[in-house]
C-alpha cells in the first residue's frame, strides 16, 4: 500500500451530492445508469455514469445523498462525458454498493 500525506488527501475533492435524476445508459459496456447530481452552489450539478444497476433501481437513487469526486478530469465513456466519480465499494459478488453519509448533510459538504 502506498502511503500519502495529508496534503495529498486534501487534493481529492470528495463532496456530498443529491441525486436529481437517473437515466438508463444502454450504450455502456457494463450495465450502468447516468446520474445527475447536485453538489451544491460551489460545484453545481454534475453528471456521472455509475455501475449501480444490480443493487439499485432508479427510484432507490433519486433524492439520495451520494459521495463523489468532483475534481477529476471529465472522462468519455462511450457517447457520454462523465463529469465526476460516484464512490462505492464492491461487495462479495462484485456489485457496487454506494458510499454514503450516515446522516443528512448539505450538498457540497466536503469529506474531512
Amino acid at each position: 500500500m502506498a502511503m500519502i500525506d495529508f496534503e495529498d488527501f486534501m487534493k481529492v475533492e470528495l463532496r456530498v451530492g443529491r441525486v436529481l435524476s437517473v437515466q438508463p445508459f444502454p450504450e455502456a459496456r457494463k450495465p450502468a445508469f447516468i446520474l445527475e447530481v447536485d453538489f451544491g452552489p460551489d460545484v453545481g450539478v454534475r453528471r456521472s455514469s455509475a455501475q449501480l444497476t444490480t443493487l439499485y433501481q432508479p427510484s432507490d437513487l433519486e433524492g439520495r445523498l451520494v459521495v463523489g469526486v468532483v475534481n477529476f478530469p471529465k472522462k468519455q465513456i462511450g457517447p457520454f462525458l462523465s463529469e465526476c466519480l460516484i464512490t462505492g465499494f464492491h461487495n462479495e459478488n462484485g456489485d457496487v454498493t454506494l458510499c454514503v453519509p450516515d446522516g443528512d448533510v448539505p450538498p457540497g459538504a466536503r469529506l474531512c
